[in-house]
């Protein structure tokens, strides 16, 4: 078996391999129980996209798409960030309500 074989099993098996995690994690978005669940299925989105980008840039010899991975990987991690502010924000106001309601859950 040749390098350029090799390589070509390699980079098969990787889009398999991404396309079997797409699935899975569509899934866990689609039947995610909580909202926590939803956000970590699509921070992992973005990361099997990264994944894509970079496993194409081998497959196709054009490397510049190891740079938009790159750039993509910066814009999940902000995106991971206002995610976890906003679930931060919501649990805050969701106790806030209960303490609302019931006076004795204050003390």
């Amino acid at each position: 078996m040749s390098a350029s074989q090799f390589l070509d099993l390699c980079v098969d098996t990787a889009l398999v391999l991404l396309i079997l995690a797409f699935a899975l994690i569509t899934l866990r978005i689609v039947l995610g129980p909580s909202l926590a669940d939803r956000v970590l299925a699509l921070d992992m989105l973005v990361t099997v996209g990264i994944g894509f980008i970079a496993v194409i840039g081998v497959k196709t010899a054009f490397y510049l798409y190891i740079d938009i991975a790159i750039a993509l990987g910066l814009v999940g991690f902000l995106t991971t960030i206002a995610f976890a502010r906003f679930v931060m924000n919501r649990g805050e106001r969701s106790e806030e309500k209960i303490t609302e309601a019931d006076p004795e859950a204050r003390q």
